[in-house]
């Protein structure tokens, strides 16, 4: 068994997981405010990635300023997208409410391709160094970009929600709305909160693999990449959706360890985390840290 190639693989898992803990925090962000499964998630990487790409190419700004911009950009979108689309639907039945994030995904993919182009593009050089050399393993520059932001991401998270006023708010709301807005806390405001730092988080973490992959329509399905690890973590756990990135991550990388190594099957990749999701879930059907319903009948 080839040891330094194996420890490569689990230290791309990781990297790859905290990405996929990340853009799984926004699911669970926005389904513990609002119960909605945001099926537009991934729409969100797309746009931010766009964003980013077009502020480097047009303006040839800084890519920290390209950063700002996107942030800017992502939470504008997101607090519109809950004001004037799904505020008002409030009170219908959550199915409707779902098809409703699924036209917005529809809609966001059209509009990216009309106006970039359905094909994909490269990022211009962001870094003077591609390549980083740590303990004998070679890393991508941008890959260890993406586990910096996403470690940052992950602990203003965990401040956010534990240590400031809307953090607390959030909380509250999360937990049971009418008694939170008893309490003085604006439910509408804080489901416009969610939804922009939801999708700010997104679009960042849209950029990064937009950075390794190029931007096109099929970085989207990066969303979907990412539900199963919302799934295996809990759909109402911040830790939960952290630990089924990581989780999934490091499976996937194994799986294609093992595969190229001795299997030889080609698609292991791709299924093997769905394999040990499935397995999970019928012992934990609420995920590893999901929150049990209890219903009286």
């Amino acid at each position: 068994m080839n040891i330094h190639l194996l420890l490569q693989f689990i230290v791309n898992g990781i990297i790859v997981g905290l990405l996929y803990g990340v853009v799984a925090m926004s699911f669970v962000l926005i389904y513990k405010a609002s119960r909605v499964v945001n099926f537009a998630q991934g729409e969100f990487l797309l746009i931010g990635a766009w964003t980013c790409w077009w502020f480097l190419n047009q303006y040839q700004v800084p890519f920290v300023i390209a950063l700002l911009a996107v942030i800017a950009v992502m939470a504008i979108l997101g607090m519109l997208i809950q004001v004037v689309v799904l505020r008002p639907l409030i009170g219908e039945p959550i199915i409707s409410v779902i098809m409703v994030t699924i036209g917005l995904s529809v809609f966001f993919q059209a509009m990216m391709k009309w106006i970039f182009g359905p094909d994909p593009k490269s990022f211009p050089e962001v870094f003077p160094v591609k390549t980083l050399q740590l303990a004998g393993m070679t890393f991508e520059t941008v890959y260890a970009l993406s586990a910096l932001m996403a470690l940052v991401m992950i602990g203003a998270f965990a401040y956010l929600f534990k240590a400031t006023k809307i953090g607390l708010a959030m909380r509250a709301t999360a937990f049971n709305q009418q008694v939170a807005s008893s309490l003085g806390v604006s439910v509408k405001r804080m489901f416009a909160v969610s939804w922009a730092i939801s999708a700010v988080v997104s679009g960042l973490a849209g950029v990064i693999v937009g950075m390794v992959n190029g931007v096109s329509s099929g970085l989207s399905s990066f969303g979907l990449k990412v539900f199963p690890a919302v799934i295996l973590g809990g759909f109402d756990s911040i830790f939960g959706a952290v630990a089924g990135g990581l989780i999934i991550g490091i499976l996937e990388n194994l799986a294609e360890f093992v595969d190229g190594q001795y299997l030889h099957l080609g698609n292991m990749y791709a299924i093997a985390p769905f394999y040990v999701l499935v397995i999970i879930l019928m012992i934990k059907p609420y995920g590893l840290f999901g929150t049990r319903d209890i219903e009286r009948v």
